[in-house]
């Protein structure tokens, strides 16, 4: 016989209230319109709290800044964050032109609202996204509000040209060496010296690069506080300004929505006022200075492309490119035993935390040396580098990508022997007798048999002598401590070596003089096996 169960309801009917936020948003910044946002926030708070199937999720507020994007309004990205975390069920706005004026951010913003079940009303024109036609409307009218947007920026653009042609700028710009005052631009004494001493060293024959160290060994700073960049010096050497003109209009936004900028290359008027302010430097000086930008341009160009000989640089410069960061190599020169060693190195590498990883730097006589035997030509040759080469890339250390004029493209490696050439029997001989006096003196117990001997032919580190606690005692480790450890090896204990070279050398027990005497080093190998190199040429490999 068939029997019916009945399951008593266990979920109460009750509505769970839905979590409601409003956003509120004015594109001026000015005490009207500063009032027009806190009605409409006063607004929402009122309507939401009223309501007793809502719970107030707050008022998202935007003041001063632009509907055409969504990306700079941050409580517009703060309201699609907390929607995310669940914090929003419905949000309420004006209407479409405060949500968004881009079509484009409307419809993807509103769609991903709608897939993850977020309802946006507008109230003025009483769509509700979740509704069926809502789409529909939406597109339709977002359109007329990017088109009105286009529409309100043509008549700024109006009013803008109307001040144009009596001479006035749109805004008052900011500039090194003037101040406004009002509506007049005022020289700044101090700051007008140093675009004068830019202008005079500069026509001295002083590169860009030169000025910055000038300018950063003295302390002198933008009014921002921060260091001259090229940059900046360039356009402090190509801006007319300081010569008491003012040009308006060098630069127009080719599309309201977007906001791209461009230089005025002649597709829109240009103002020129003149006599507009006191000048810093004359009409002559500023004239030479554009003429030796040309000049050094053009002399860069007869010289493959970079500006060098004139400028007291080095053929390379400009040509080695960093395959990671893509930015130059630079020359660097430092002293070592009185003898001048010069190297390349990533330019990263010299600014503080703008270091891209590139690792090592290419010496110059190696690049050298690797240009001839590319070129074809018994030694370097400057103009035949100057004629074939079109640049050369880093992308790892030890390698060089030659881009030659004719298309060809040569990868090449390198091995540097500087440290093999210069560690001669003479030098070798006379470090051995520094360390064994130093063993008798007993100046330090850091230095034992082992020091400088253990290396690892992979990274090119010297391991280093480590005392460790272990058990109330300490015992004495050698480790990598280069910048790059070794991973294939950890460390190895002091007496496990000793017992394996005693072994290796078919001794009782280990004598640090006659391990001197025959191994000239320790290779650590990939595998993590010890390859021991005696001075008589002859090696042998020892699994750890």
């Amino acid at each position: 016989m068939r029997t019916i169960r009945k399951i008593e309801q266990s979920i109460s009917n009750l509505r769970q209230r839905k979590k409601v936020a409003a956003y509120a948003q004015v594109s001026v910044e000015s005490e009207r319109m500063h009032h027009s946002l806190s009605a409409q926030v006063s607004y929402y708070s009122r309507l939401i709290q009223k309501n007793p199937e809502w719970e107030y999720a707050g008022v998202y507020a935007d003041y001063g800044i632009s509907g055409t994007g969504i990306k700079k309004r941050q409580e517009f990205q703060r309201m699609l964050e907390d929607v995310e975390k669940g914090r929003i069920d419905i949000i309420l706005t004006k209407s479409i032109q405060r949500f968004s004026r881009n079509t484009v951010d409307l419809l993807n913003t509103v769609r991903h609202l709608k897939e993850i079940g977020v309802d946006v009303w507008f109230e003025k024109e009483n769509i509700h996204t979740m509704s069926g036609e809502g789409e529909l409307m939406l597109t339709i009218l977002a359109s007329f509000a990017q088109e009105e947007s286009r529409s309100i920026s043509d008549n700024i653009k109006w009013r803008f040209h109307k001040k144009f042609e009596q001479g006035i700028p749109h805004a008052k710009f900011l500039v090194y060496g003037y101040r406004w005052e009002h509506n007049t631009l005022v020289i700044q004494p101090e700051e007008a010296k140093i675009i004068r001493k830019i202008f005079d060293d500069y026509l001295s024959g002083k590169t860009r690069k030169e000025l910055i160290r000038d300018l950063e060994k003295n302390g002198i700073r933008t009014r921002y506080g921060h260091f001259f960049r090229d940059s900046s010096i360039r356009q402090i050497l190509t801006n007319r300004i300081y010569t008491g003109i003012l040009e308006i209009q060098k630069t127009f936004v080719t599309d309201p929505i977007t906001k791209h900028q461009v230089a005025n290359n002649g597709e829109k008027s240009k103002y020129i006022v003149e006599r507009h302010h006191k000048a810093i430097i004359t009409a002559a000086t500023f004239e030479k200075a554009q003429q030796e930008l040309k000049r050094r341009k053009e002399m860069g160009k007869r010289q493959g492309g970079y500006a060098r000989e004139f400028l007291n640089t080095s053929c390379f410069t400009g040509i080695i490119k960093c395959g990671i960061c893509g930015k130059s190599y630079t020359h660097v020169k430092r002293k070592y035993k009185g003898e001048c060693h010069e190297y390349w190195t990533c330019e990263s590498h010299k600014g503080k935390g703008t270091n891209c990883g590139a690792y090592g730097s290419v010496p110059q006589p190696v690049l050298e040396e690797i240009c001839a035997t590319i070129l074809g030509t018994d030694s370097f040759n400057k103009n035949t580098f100057f004629q074939q080469v079109k640049k050369i890339v880093v992308p790892a250390y030890k390698v060089l990508v030659f881009h030659l004029k004719d298309g060809r493209i040569i990868e090449k490696q390198w091995n540097s022997t500087a440290r093999k050439e210069c560690w001669t029997d003479e030098l070798k001989e006379k470090q051995r007798q520094w360390m064994k006096k130093y063993h008798q003196n007993d100046a330090s117990k850091r230095y034992t048999a082992f020091s400088e001997r253990i290396c690892c032919p992979i990274c090119g580190v010297t391991f280093t002598r480590c005392l460790e606690k272990r058990k109330r005692e300490k015992v004495a480790y050698w480790r990598c401590k280069g910048k790059r450890k070794c991973s294939h090896v950890t460390g190895i204990k002091e007496e496990t070596l000793k017992i394996i070279a005693a072994s290796v050398l078919q001794m009782v027990s280990f004598d640090g003089e006659i391990f001197q005497k025959k191994v000239e080093r320790i290779e650590i190998q990939r595998d993590g096996s010890l390859s021991f190199q005696f001075f008589n040429g002859y090696s042998k490999g020892v699994t750890l």
